[in-house]
């Protein structure tokens, strides 16, 4: 089985209501229980971030995702079909699903 990288793009940020963060927290707890033992990490929202090349550091990493996951799945579409009921989505954001290659 083959590890795949959730990255989280848009979404709208955090919720402005205790009530709405509350019922987004719940809606993703039972997204993750129904990825089962596919699930790896449930992750985390991520922050501003920081790019780094040989160039050197620089602020530009705030575009970056706003958040991962780790899952288990066979392939790239069993992988893809395990985030296609994602409660991110529907609040109007993007998934990226990207297998972690084995070198």
């Amino acid at each position: 089985m083959a590890t795949f990288l959730v990255s989280y793009y848009g979404g709208g940020g955090p919720p402005s209501s205790p009530e709405s963060a509350q019922q987004m927290l719940a809606a993703f707890q039972a997204w993750v229980s129904s990825v089962g033992d596919a699930m790896v990490d449930p992750g985390a929202p991520l922050g501003p971030g920081r790019s780094v090349s040989a160039s050197g550091v620089g602020d530009d990493g705030g575009s970056g995702p706003a958040g991962y996951s780790l899952i288990r799945a066979d392939d790239l579409d069993t992988a893809v079909a395990l985030v296609t009921s994602h409660p991110f989505v529907a609040r109007g954001g993007t998934l990226i699903v990207s297998e972690a290659v084995s070198l």
